[in-house]
């Protein structure tokens, strides 16, 4: 048997050296870095990238960036960025992992390339992009060649043509930090953090003294700025978290709906415990989260931003094995009243769920926008016209249900407006509607007790007054919400067929 040498002929140094180089790139930042970052519980870059995506799927682009580095001071496998594509559960999607052993995973000349290619494919292919942030941002050594492409204005661009998730593996700084805002999803593993500067720089600009977690934490974005949407307890959790996301979506905006997915719990059934979970009393709370439990196909309800904006509930579920968006009012929270941080977080979630043509399903049971001073101070009114013009001018299906309550602009919020694009407007029987709720209003306005009476007696039959003006569609029984909203997407399935396209946003969000 002729030698392996002997097989590849002149070949034979020319691939060894090209073998070299490879391996060069896979090595990272060499075995005593990736040691010290396997103990503080994170995987490395490519590990990341391996358990993304279907196993044996990958391939690698740009995988010798600055390989010319190598007999350098600053020797950079891959330029600190894995990057390439894959399947995930059989769908094509692009992907880049910041690599923290390679120079901190800061972004070079050649990373910042990598990055816009990826963003350029992204919109070229029509497949999701999922980006995994752990680095130091911009390194200063770059050589900022003029007029060079941006990433972020790429990112920009395709915002709404692909899905885009970020996950957050560790402190993410600078340019690589901005990446978060401008996706769709972000997780945050307890070990992430992002700011526009870290701690060194936040020292020698202003002075302030601060940690990394109180200074950009998952403490900071996923519970009190919003910038995060979930938090993941290790980089495993996270991942998946992105595969599951990305099941609830199509591939891109030119797609109609994510795929179905097969399960033994998609036909029509009663809900028997909702009698018991909800009373019929308005000022009695219920967990909402619990109501959607009971709606979706079984184990399919995936909440987003669980720990940001309490009174609503948005989440991504399954009925009828079709993937559809939730929006509801909680009102284990404040009674449900709509505050700067829920409205905010609605309408960011309306519209990605529009964007890929999700149905919308808003579950309504709330005392209106929260009044005060704090909820004036924060810019609620500007949140709440946000969200009421993104679900006003969502393109999609979607369904209203009033559940008790619903006042003032809290209703409009929800969808209820008649007809104003619903597939269907419901109500349960017992619901309480009016401009205000009626004790706090008639004392307000100071009215007589026969008056006060009267409001009171009217908005106890809204259900039925809104029904005989055709303001709903129907009144039904607690028992069928789930059968009523099966019906309302098979209603609207025809819009499911045949060509789509990305949604055009006219005029200017509030």
């Amino acid at each position: 048997m002729a030698s392996m040498d002997g097989e590849l002929g002149r070949w034979g140094a020319i691939i060894g050296e090209l073998e070299r180089r490879r391996g060069f790139s896979r090595a990272m930042g060499g075995a005593e870095r990736l040691a010290k970052h396997h103990a503080a519980g994170k995987l490395d870059a490519r590990a990341r990238i391996d358990a993304l995506f279907d196993p044996g799927s990958f391939v690698e682009i740009g995988g010798l960036a600055a390989n010319l580095s190598e007999a350098g001071e600053a020797p950079a496998p891959a330029d600190g960025l894995i990057a390439g594509f894959g399947t995930v559960d059989g769908r094509t999607v692009l992907a880049a992992a910041e690599d923290f052993t390679t120079l901190a995973g800061s972004i070079g000349d050649a990373g910042a390339a990598k990055r816009y290619r990826l963003a350029e494919l992204a919109a070229q292919e029509r497949v999701p992009l999922v980006f995994m942030l752990e680095g130091a941002g911009h390194r200063l050594t770059n050589a900022h060649a003029g007029r060079s492409p941006n990433d972020l204005q790429a990112l920009a661009r395709l915002s709404g043509l692909v899905p885009i998730v970020c996950l957050v593996m560790g402190p993410s700084a600078g340019h690589g930090a901005l990446t978060a805002p401008l996706a769709d999803f972000v997780v945050m593993t307890g070990a992430g953090a992002l700011f526009t500067a870290g701690p060194p720089l936040v020292k020698g600009a202003i002075g302030e003294v601060v940690t990394k977690e109180a200074l950009g934490g998952p403490d900071v974005h996923v519970v009190q700025s919003g910038v995060a949407h979930n938090l993941a307890k290790d980089d495993a959790e996270a991942i998946a978290m992105a595969r599951r996301y990305l099941s609830h979506f199509p591939s891109n905006a030119w797609e109609k709906a994510a795929p179905r997915l097969p399960g033994d719990d998609q036909g029509p059934r009663l809900l028997d415990g909702i009698l018991q979970l909800i009373d019929p009393d308005p000022r009695i709370p219920f967990d909402m989260r619990v109501l959607l439990g009971m709606v979706v196909d079984q184990d399919s309800l995936f909440e987003i931003q669980p720990r940001y904006g309490a009174a609503i509930v948005t989440a991504l579920g399954r009925l009828g094995g079709q993937s559809v968006a939730f929006v509801a009012n909680n009102p284990a929270s404040a009674a449900g009243a709509v505050d700067d941080a829920a409205a905010r977080k609605a309408a960011h979630f309306i519209e990605v769920a529009g964007a890929f043509h999700l149905p919308v399903i808003f579950l309504t049971d709330n005392p209106g926008v929260m009044p005060g001073t704090a909820a004036e101070r924060a810019g609620t009114l500007r949140s709440a016209a946000r969200m009421f013009v993104a679900q006003h001018r969502l393109q999609s299906p979607k369904i209203h249900v009033t559940l008790r309550k619903a006042f003032g602009f809290g209703s409009s919020l929800m969808a209820m407006n008649p007809f104003d694009g619903q597939s269907l407007s419901l109500s349960f029987p017992a619901i309480t509607l009016g401009a205000m709720p009626a004790e706090s209003g008639s004392a307000a306005a100071k009215l007589d007790e026969e008056t006060r009476a009267r409001i009171r007696a009217e908005q106890a039959g809204g259900a039925f007054h809104l029904a005989d003006k055709l303001g709903f569609d129907d009144v039904i029984d607690p028992r069928e919400l789930r059968n009523a909203l099966l019906s309302g997407l098979r209603l609207s399935a025809a819009r499911g067929q045949g060509d789509a396209a990305p949604v055009q946003r006219p005029g200017i969000a509030p």
